[in-house]
């Protein structure tokens, strides 16, 4: 494994972020597909067996329970300074209604330690922007979360460039905690970010770390593959769409790469994501231990100019998606 400084922090962190949306009990939330707590915990040693020490989870994940697996995992295989453990606010969890409110983080923030069994998370992100609640009120009571120690960093996920460099710009003005990192939707299928969000986070100083990098696993099978979460997916099945010729293309020139270099679509994929100035880690999500032991590889594959070129001369603009 290979490690990085995230951004600004003094966060050490593995160029693969393990993300924790597969664990979580199936009778909880409405993921049938996720991984009780037996199952999760092999994947969660397997993948801090491997060097990884980077861990994304929400509070809305498995309504809470995705938490609970994780923090008690934590706590069995690694000591918890080692660990660099991220979770987020905004859904609804439970009667936590959806928002940014300082009531909605001050209470979100105790429910997500107390779940997770520890003291402190090293970062805690916004999920998504709130449309209904003041921005200043949600970026101060982030930064009085960073103030009482229950956070060391904060971040964010998929907005408008321009949503996050007000929010920027407010916590420079206030002297409030910033923004440490972005947690943007970012993958060979869906480029919009290197419109006008990378070029701000390169410019400020923010880690960039994708959710989805492999398009939900559309990067790593034939296309047109399905599997029993892609069939259940609908939040994926409005990120992507199945009939667009150019993904198409891509997926194929995509395929090419990797059996030219006796290797999986997945590890090409995270290596052209790995390849990016301001890229810290992707977030990848496995369900099963083999899986992880193949995005383990991409760590240290370079792909060469000609092969990135080949990846990404065929892509078209899309509509933004993600968020609102």
């Amino acid at each position: 494994m290979q490690y990085n400084t995230l951004g600004k922090t003094d966060l050490k962190v593995s160029r693969l972020c393990l993300g924790c949306m597969t664990f979580g009990e199936p009778d909880r939330g409405n993921h049938a597909w996720t991984l009780p707590e037996e199952s999760s915990r092999l994947i969660i040693k397997h993948a801090i067996d491997n060097g990884i020490n980077f861990f994304d989870t929400a509070n809305s994940y498995s309504d809470g329970s995705s938490e609970e697996i994780v923090g008690r995992a934590l706590k069995d295989f690694m000591r918890r300074e080692d660990a660099v453990l991220a979770t987020k606010v905004y859904f609804q969890v439970g009667d936590l209604p959806e928002g940014l409110s300082r009531a909605q983080i001050l209470r979100s923030i105790d429910d997500s330690l107390r779940r997770l069994g520890t003291d402190y998370v090293d970062l805690l992100q916004i999920h998504r922007w709130d449309y209904n609640t003041p921005i200043e009120e949600t970026l101060e009571a982030l930064n009085d979360v960073v103030k009482a120690g229950k956070a060391r960093y904060i971040g964010a996920s998929s907005m408008h460039s321009a949503q996050f460099a007000q929010a920027l710009a407010l916590q420079d003005q206030h002297g409030w905690a910033r923004f440490v990192t972005m947690q943007d939707h970012y993958n060979l299928l869906y480029r919009e970010e290197e419109l006008d969000m990378l070029p701000l986070c390169y410019e400020q100083g923010v880690a960039v770390i994708p959710w989805s990098p492999l398009a939900r696993g559309k990067l790593t099978r034939p296309w047109g593959d399905t599997t029993a979460r892609s069939v259940s997916d609908e939040v994926g099945k409005n990120l992507y769409d199945a009939s667009a010729d150019n993904d198409a293309l891509i997926a194929e020139r995509l395929a090419n790469v990797a059996a030219d270099r006796g290797v999986s679509r997945a590890q090409v994929a995270l290596a052209w994501l790995l390849s990016k100035p301001g890229v810290a880690a992707p977030i990848i999500g496995v369900s099963r231990e083999h899986q992880l032991d193949d995005l383990l590889g991409a760590v240290d594959l370079t792909l060469k100019p000609e092969e990135i070129a080949e990846l990404e001369t065929v892509y078209q603009p899309h509509e933004k998606v993600g968020f609102k």
